[in-house]
């Protein structure tokens, strides 16, 4: 029974997995299980996944049929996850932008902090770090990271690092039953949703079950899926989460996530025509 299992969601990667990074890690520290999460690649990803595989007990690959989007992979290889029965469940980027044995100071926050749900990496450049970002995309980022602070009223300062670790609770099982409304703002519609849970029930204040963890090392890798124009986008997704989880109103909660979820149907199916 791994102690850790990180997810690992993967799309057309085959040109910069870093297969020999996590090939050591996982021989390094088998407690910590890698679970890879095959989004429906078209390219040889699936491939380099089950070669990666062999001999290395640490290391699960689940194939989805379809790409189905970030969030929806993360989503099902968390569910997955539960099933091995680890104490800390998350996620991790697979360009390794934030290395892999970083996870091991997430780790540590628990075990300091354990009212502590869920440690969010955050990309704080500061003396003794080493974040490299694109100066662009940092500060789209540094407005994206605002207005989502705005919409959940809480001070958070990266949403979108994609390095997580949660303890694997019933709360946070029962926050991922659901399909996610957006393919990439998962992060922000996860806190939505325990902000919206401790509305509803007796719960420590959001603020005390989440933790940002500042990244002693971080590195924008080339070939990112994001790129500088779905930025707009991200704050109609931000409206749909605010709607769905956290607008005051006659609107009960499930007749407002249901509204959301039909709207981003749609969206989906207009663009597809």
């Amino acid at each position: 029974m791994p102690d850790t299992v990180l997810v690992v969601p993967c799309y057309n990667e085959a040109n910069r997995l870093p297969q020999k990074g996590f090939r050591e890690f996982a021989q390094a520290f088998p407690e910590v299980r890698l679970l890879f999460v095959d989004d429906g690649s078209q390219d040889e990803t699936l491939g380099q996944l089950q070669n990666l595989k062999q001999d290395l007990s640490a290391i699960s690959i689940v194939a989805l049929p379809r790409n189905a989007g970030k969030a929806e992979a993360v989503r099902h290889g968390c569910l997955a996850a539960f099933e091995l029965h680890p104490r800390c469940i998350g996620y991790w980027d697979a360009d390794l932008a934030t290395p892999l044995e970083v996870v091991h100071e997430f780790r540590a926050v628990f075990r300091r902090h354990p009212e502590v749900e869920i440690v969010f990496g955050a990309r704080v450049r500061r003396m003794g770090s080493s974040i490299r970002r694109n100066p662009a995309r940092h500060y789209l980022g540094r407005v994206f990271a605002t207005a989502a602070s705005l919409v959940l009223g809480l001070g958070v300062y990266d949403t979108q690092c994609g390095a997580k670790l949660f303890r694997a609770s019933e709360t946070m099982r029962e926050t991922l039953r659901q399909p996610f409304l957006t393919r990439w703002l998962f992060d922000v519609e996860i806190l939505a949703r325990l902000i919206r849970r401790a509305e509803q029930a007796p719960s420590p204040p959001i603020e005390e079950l989440v933790y940002e963890l500042p990244l002693p090392e971080w590195q924008d890798v080339p070939g990112s899926k994001i790129q500088p124009s779905d930025f707009p986008r991200a704050f109609f997704e931000l409206m749909r989460i605010y709607r769905a989880y956290l607008a005051s109103g006659t609107i009960d909660s499930r007749a407002q996530y249901r509204l959301a979820l039909s709207d981003r149907d749609s969206n989906h199916l207009a663009r597809a025509a």
